[in-house]
């Protein structure tokens, strides 16, 4: 998979404000059940993950509690955050790395927030790794920050994979992409701790069973929390509100 859409190439691979490049590559998956585990290659996985473990430990630390977001392009992921920004903005100091194959229109919007935003570019990489995400870190002023946002890359494969310091990934699923994305994409469902369905106001105007989706996302990860929200007009947010603030007081 990364072969082909073009991660696996070591010149593409590239942080905003680093020309360090980064490459990984992957071997075949296997059955776990009803889940099919991504084996990355193991020298690979030890040094992303030894980043990571560092990142967490130095963020634990200073009292940073952070969320992975993950999902497919345009499920929502941007528009979730400016909400939870500026309703919790007088509740939770909150730093955000956006990441983004190009441009920093998302960071933009994140800095229109009033929040402290590092964009990450990663040209042709699908996914953020834990080496650019320490670096960014560096770049974020982070006294007083009790919680640490990573909008990831869109993508459901690759991103499922790579731990980049977080205390839980979080994925997001619209009603526009198919109530069957748990069971197409199970391990981005299987590694994460919550499930944010959104766009929920669209609900009658598409073929989206909320129920099956439900079921389908258990069926991969019976302990995974649901999370229903809309962020048109008086749209519904307090569950999700509720989990962050869950995650930025209490840890």
């Amino acid at each position: 998979m990364c072969d082909e859409c073009g991660c696996g190439n070591p010149d593409t691979t590239k942080t905003a404000g680093d020309n360090a490049a980064s490459h990984h590559e992957h071997k075949h998956t296997h059955d776990h059940g009803d889940v099919k585990i991504l084996e990355l290659g193991a020298d690979v996985r030890a040094r992303n993950d030894a980043i990571a473990a560092g990142t967490r430990n130095l963020l634990k630390k200073r009292g940073i509690t952070v969320i992975n977001l993950i999902s497919s392009p345009g499920s929502g992921k941007t528009t979730l955050l400016e909400k939870t920004l500026v309703a919790l903005k007088d509740e939770i100091k909150i730093a955000v790395v956006e990441g983004d194959q190009q441009t920093d229109r998302d960071a933009e919007r994140i800095r229109a927030c009033g929040v402290p935003v590092v964009q990450i570019n990663t040209i042709s990489s699908c996914h953020l790794d834990a080496h650019q995400v320490a670096h960014a870190i560096e770049d974020l002023p982070l006294d007083g920050v009790k919680m640490l946002v990573i909008e990831n890359v869109g993508n459901l494969v690759c991103p499922a994979s790579f731990d980049l310091g977080e205390a839980m990934k979080v994925v997001l699923l619209s009603v526009t992409e198919g109530d069957d994305k748990p069971l197409k994409y199970p391990l981005a469902f299987h590694n994460a701790g919550a499930m944010v369905i959104t766009k929920t106001d669209l609900l009658p105007h598409v073929d989206f069973d909320v129920k099956k989706c439900r079921s389908f996302a258990k069926r991969v990860n019976p302990a995974l929390k649901i999370i229903e929200t809309s962020c048109r007009g008086a749209g519904d947010l307090s569950q999700w509100l509720d989990f962050v603030r869950g995650f930025g007081t209490d840890k």
